[in-house]
């Protein structure tokens, strides 16, 4: 009976050690493999055959040092139980991360006979990690930008708005007027960069218009060359006839510059970046074997590069998010997947070709659209708009009240200022009856924008309320929360008073 008991428990152990999910190795008393589990042959590539007679060794990668082993050594050399982290390599010569525990195994006669080593593999465990981190990283990204746009908008605002002032005091040909352009021009790119961070990295959905492809990438052109080597030639073959799309702008130049960005690290010693657009029509034939593709009239973009080239295995992965070819610390692997999320809200379809020393090349298909000219859409020549009436001008920055109120008095109305919500909401319950609209801020010490709004409403439910904020996901809350119009920041003149004027008529 105990003979029957002692075999069905060893038939037990032995089906334990073989069913488990963990890879499991025993070795004798100086290391030599004796034993692995099916599960240790699934982990490290290697047969049961080819592991026993070998000695762990035949694991080991190069990223442990010998200290690392003679501790493990130190520790199980006087009977005491390791645990610890392993990155071994695969017979492939893959690399792979377990969490390991080696136990020592004594008889009865308290001799040491053998090592029973038990893995449990965390390579997925910790590249999900990893990605979290890096989602959580872009998160806190997300948020420093918003901080940066809402004070870099209320920099740029004054210099803008002060360059429109003195633009319109000069005539045609005046040789400051030019200049003046060129300031103005670098305060628009400057908020155009800021809404790309804020597009990136807070997720905010695109604006979309018609957009003239050439012309974005000509404007890309110029940041690029600020930014690839010398080494580098940037060839643009445009079509002279190119339709328009229906498409977000900065959207579209962070497509360009991710692309150009990526094909600068491709090109170390120099080369050629080429960037072509023209019109194509895609056929029932070529949608077929193109998933994504739909029939109808479209832009080819094509953006190629005479770098290093990739193989077919990291081809397959190139839009995946946080995939990426770089050395550590060289990039996040986001660059191609925010191209891909950006060409797919744009209902495109993007390809990539590439053969490893001949360069790559990125297709990229938009729908183009039929844009009918309008003789009733106003021009930069169409008299301002102005007015008589009082307006409420809410800010905490003195130079953006000083600007409003410039640009107010300057079309007729009476300007009221005040710098935070309470001070706002006061003048406005003993004023309303004067007050005609109130320009609200959101982000203000004592009383916020949104507070004071509400505040407003509950005094006189019919209050026509403008809010202007640096941020542009601002505007579907500020106008659910029953503001009357939204004014993003930096705003130029022409924009700012013809949505003052606007909202003043409405009713």
């Amino acid at each position: 009976t105990e003979r029957k008991r002692a075999t069905e428990r060893e038939q037990l152990l032995i089906a334990a050690v073989e069913h488990t999910a963990d890879g499991v190795l025993i070795t004798d008393a100086t290391g030599i493999i004796q034993y692995v589990n099916p599960a240790q042959e699934t982990l490290s590539g290697y047969s049961l055959d080819e592991l026993v007679g070998q000695t762990p060794n035949v694991l080991k990668s190069d990223f442990h040092d010998g200290n690392f082993y003679k501790q493990l050594w130190d520790t199980i050399g006087v009977g005491t139980v390791w645990s610890g982290r392993f990155i071994n390599k695969k017979k492939d010569g893959t690399e792979y991360h377990e969490d390991a525990s080696i136990s020592p195994v004594y008889d009865k006669s308290d001799n040491l006979t053998n090592f029973v080593v038990v893995e449990h593999d965390v390579t997925k465990q910790l590249a999900l990690q990893e990605q979290l981190f890096q989602a959580q990283k872009m998160e806190t990204i997300g948020t420093l930008a918003g901080g940066i746009s809402h004070d870099f908008n209320n920099l740029l605002q004054p210099i803008m708005g002060y360059t429109e002032l003195l633009m319109m005091e000069k005539k045609q040909g005046d040789p400051e007027l030019d200049r003046l352009q060129k300031i103005y021009d670098a305060g628009k790119r400057g908020a155009d960069l800021i809404k790309g961070l804020m597009l990136f990295s807070r997720k905010v959905e695109p604006e979309f218009g018609s957009v003239d492809l050439n012309h974005e990438i000509v404007q890309a052109r110029t940041l690029l060359s600020q930014t690839i080597p010398k080494t580098i030639k940037i060839d643009l073959r445009l079509s002279d006839d190119l339709k328009t799309v229906q498409a977000d702008p900065s959207q579209i130049g962070q497509v360009v510059m991710n692309l150009g960005v990526n094909a600068r690290d491709a090109m170390p010693d120099g080369g050629t970046l080429t960037i072509a657009t023209t019109n194509v029509q895609l056929d029932k034939e070529y949608c077929d074997t193109h998933l994504e593709a739909k029939p109808g009239s479209y832009v080819l973009l094509v953006v190629s590069d005479t770098g290093k080239g990739m193989d077919k295995e990291t081809l397959s992965h190139i839009f995946e998010p946080f995939y990426t070819t770089k050395e550590k610390g060289k990039g996040t692997g986001l660059g191609f997947a925010t191209v891909y999320g950006i060409v797919k809200k744009h209902d495109g379809h993007i390809l990539c070709y590439s053969e490893l020393g001949n360069g790559t090349t990125f297709t990229i298909y938009f729908p183009s659209i039929q844009v009918e000219k309008d003789s009733d859409t106003p021009t930069d020549e169409t008299p301002i708009p102005g007015g008589t009436e009082t307006v409420l001008l809410v800010d905490d920055e003195e130079d953006l009240r000083d600007l409003g109120t410039t640009l107010l008095n300057r079309f007729g109305y009476k300007v009221i200022s005040a710098g935070n919500g309470k001070e706002a909401l006061e003048i406005y319950q003993m004023e309303k009856d004067r007050i005609a609209i109130i320009l609200l801020d959101l982000i203000m010490p004592e009383m916020d924008g949104r507070r004071c709004l509400a505040e407003v409403l509950q005094v006189n439910p019919n209050a026509k309320v403008i809010i202007a904020s640096g941020y542009s996901e601002s505007e579907p809350a500020s106008m659910a929360a029953g503001a009357k119009g939204f004014v993003q920041k930096p705003y130029n003149v022409r924009q700012f008073l013809n949505t003052v004027r606007e909202i003043l008529d409405e009713g």
